[in-house]
């Protein structure tokens, strides 16, 4: 017992102590970031998210195969921590039982049931490893770029504690001191295997199975401290300190000693964006630490998907590369502003002359080499460059993202991917001025028109031309308020107002209203665009000036109820606005004509008696979560509903989103081409969408496509249009 006790004690104190030293690294590290503002607050529902997504391992589970190996690999951990404990009695007093529950046999049988439970996950796992294989598939693989040898290290490691585990249970039964008599099934079995080597070697074996369990455990706690499993740790936290209910939707104002940038008088040490990785702060940090490499995100991305640079797992990895690389300047420096201060320059000298160099490399940029075409085979797999100028992440992984929130839903650890990318572009617009060319006309039509496309503010009226009721307009008859009679102000938008497909959407609600007798009132040519497009291309100041803008007008005239057609003024609206002090009660035209169906005042009349198909729209479904009422309006109208293989949450992006609508599109094949060719596969004479944006791109995509004699016939149409053809007679 003192040779097995010694042993034991040395082992541990000898690997915890370099996980010790480790860990506070990282937890030194995590603590260099600079502060990020909200991260602890409502506690209540925290704690709920730490029991749904971590111990219920929900996000896991919307994949079910991989979900339930992980189920079974996590819980498997958190009741083997018991035998764990049992292993270190058992190193002093040949007998131990955990005080109180240690001799229960349902303990034994839990503690062998979810051994062989993790045995089961390892070997899913493996078999999920094997047919994603990168090797055969290459990027079509989730795994593709993600570190497969030190996966299938943790594989090894899990079936050793198993095996360990099994051998000095087994040992311990033979040996007359296993705690529990009955129960532990596996334990009884291997037991029975062990018997006929004798008492004498099982005494032995009993020890050694011992000592390899301990040992077995520490070194994959130092494996895990070292690797990309330092999700094990890092994801709790994560999940724990992420945005609440989720990243979706808003994206977060730029932030100064816990407050919102004033861009009318900005201070002069005021960090725009994240141009650096010491610009990112300790949950940026966090979040690297938490990836899991696991490649949802990567397989659901529209941009990698159509052989595009960017993937959202990829840029994790060289985030955390690059912090876990420039670390020895981020911990002297403590959070100061790369490039400003002593402290700066006391950091540098501190450093070694190859992490001075990798500080001083450029953030953001073209790698060398990268004129790319559509058709030129774009395979750049996302890792770290190397090279003092050599920038650290390619601009076209930057400017490729459609900020469709595909990766933030998917990703099972709360990563915000889409905040990153956002910082990034302002840092580039806003501070470096390095953006594609098309950009500086979406900026310029903004500022100056008040909407993307330049159109004159005098002719958003045009369209109320082209009915033939009347639509109120705010101002016309003097008022200083939205009279108490409207039931909504409707917001147009500059699409709706503009755009000629959009236009018709336009028309089909208002008439729709009409026919339900909804009061709704426009502002004319007093609306403006609301900023998305500015803000999701970086320029966060052109979007505060539109959203005081207009959160000063629609509180002066007293609005509170609002419905829009684009999904992108819902989001703006709805959940950025009240970041400016404006708060309304803001809808969605599928929602409220969805309500009025039920309620009786809209009824269609006679059956769209074909077969059609919904197209998602990101910005409506994921980052709003509004996935019903559009179905429920295509259903009343009669029409045979079919659904796209990807669809709700896994929709597929139209391509038109962070700006990307505005943005030529130079690098492998189209996304709006990829999703159309999806809607066309159903068989659907109608394809129906509920956005704008999504109804150019997806018109575009049919028209190029029945041009190559593909799709003949098939129509893409605004859920209103459907539904205003079945309502009238």
């Amino acid at each position: 017992m003192l040779l097995r006790a010694v042993v034991g004690v040395l082992l541990t104190v000898v690997i915890l102590a370099l996980a010790g030293k480790r860990g506070w690294f990282l937890f030194s590290l995590g603590r260099a970031g600079k502060p990020a503002v909200g991260r602890t607050k409502d506690a209540p529902r925290r704690v709920q998210a730490e029991a749904i997504e971590v111990l219920g391992q929900k996000k896991l589970l919307k994949w079910t195969i991989p979900g339930l190996a992980h189920v079974f690999a996590f819980w498997g951990f958190l009741v083997l921590s018991l035998t764990i404990l049992e292993a270190y009695g058992a190193l002093f007093i040949a007998d131990f039982a955990v005080p109180v529950i240690g001799t229960w046999p349902i303990v034994g049988f839990l503690e062998d049931l979810f051994g062989v439970l993790v045995f089961v996950g390892i070997v899913i796992f493996a078999a999920l490893r094997l047919t994603n294989n990168p090797a055969t598939h290459g990027r079509d693989s989730r795994f593709f770029g993600s570190h497969t040898r030190g996966a299938w290290l943790i594989l090894f490691m899990i079936f050793n504690v198993v095996w360990t585990l099994f051998l000095y249970r087994g040992a311990q039964i033979n040996t007359g001191v296993f705690p529990f008599k009955s129960g532990a099934f596996a334990s009884e079995w291997t037991a029975s295997l062990l018997a006929p080597l004798g008492e004498g070697a099982n005494e032995w074996l009993e020890t050694i199975g011992i000592w390899l369990q301990i040992g077995v455990v520490l070194v994959f706690l130092l494996i895990v401290l070292h690797s990309k499993h330092l999700h094990i740790g890092a994801a709790p936290i994560n999940v724990y300190t992420s945005r609440r209910p989720d990243a979706l939707g808003p994206l977060l104002p730029i932030m100064y000693k816990g407050e919102p940038v004033n861009f009318e008088d900005p201070p002069d040490d005021a960090t725009f964006g994240k141009g650096h990785i010491g610009d990112f702060t300790w949950k940026n940090y966090v979040d690297f630490m938490a990836c899991t490499e696991c490649g949802r995100c990567q397989s659901q991305c529209p941009a990698w998907n159509t052989g595009k640079p960017l993937s959202p797992k990829l840029l994790m990895m060289n985030l955390r590369d690059t912090m876990f690389t420039q670390a020895p300047y981020l911990l002297a420096a403590n959070g100061e502003h790369p490039g400003l201060g002593e402290l700066h320059e006391q950091a540098l000298a501190s450093v070694s002359a190859e992490v001075r160099a990798e500080v001083e490399r450029p953030f953001i940029g073209a790698r060398a080499g990268s004129e790319h075409s559509a058709d030129d085979g774009y395979t750049f797999d996302g890792h770290r460059t190397t090279g003092a100028d050599l920038p650290i992440i390619d601009e076209d992984v930057l400017w490729s993202c459609t900020m469709c929130g595909a990766c933030v839903n998917q990703c099972p650890v709360d990563i915000e991917h889409i905040d990153h990318i956002a910082d990034m572009r302002r840092n580039q617009v806003m501070i470096a001025t390095e953006f594609p060319s098309e950009l500086n006309g979406l900026f310029k039509n903004i500022e100056s028109k008040g909407n993307p496309w330049g159109m004159n503010a005098g002719d958003r009226n045009n369209w109320i031309s082209e009915v033939d009721f009347e639509v109120r307009v705010f101002g016309a008859n003097g008022e200083e308020s939205i009279p108490e009679d409207v039931d909504y102000l409707f917001w147009v938008g500059c699409a709706g107002a503009f755009e000629d497909r959009a236009k018709r959407t336009t028309k089909a609600v208002a008439e729709l209203f009409n026919i339900a007798g909804v009061n709704f009132m426009v502002l004319g040519d007093g609306e403006t665009c609301t900023g998305d497009p500015a803000r999701r291309a970086g320029n966060e100041f052109l979007f505060q000036m539109q959203g005081m803008q207009n959160v000063e007008m629609l509180n002066e005239i007293k609005a509170t109820k609002i419905v829009v057609t684009c999904p992108h003024c819902l989001n703006t609206l709805n959940r950025e606005y009240p970041q400016l002090g404006g708060n309304y009660e803001v809808v969605h035209h599928t929602q409220l004509l969805n309500d009025l169906v039920k309620a009786g005042r809209l009824t269609p009349v006679k059956s769209v008696s074909e077969k059609v198909t919904y197209h998602d729209p990101c910005y409506l479904g994921r980052h709003n979560n509004v996935y019903v009422p559009p179905r429920d309006l295509i259903e009343a109208t009669g029409a045979d509903k079919v659904e796209m293989e990807r669809r709700g949450e896994k929709s597929f992006c139209c391509g038109a989103g962070g700006a990307r609508m505005w943005m030529e599109e130079k690098i492998g094949t189209q996304v709006n081409k990829n999703r159309g060719d999806e809607a066309i596969a159903t068989g659907a004479s109608k394809i129906a969408v509920a956005c704008p944006f999504c109804s150019v791109m997806l018109n575009d995509a049919v028209t190029s496509r029945q041009q190559e004699g593909i799709g003949e016939g098939i129509e893409v149409v605004d859920v209103a249009t459907l539904l205003l053809a079945a309502a009238k007679s």
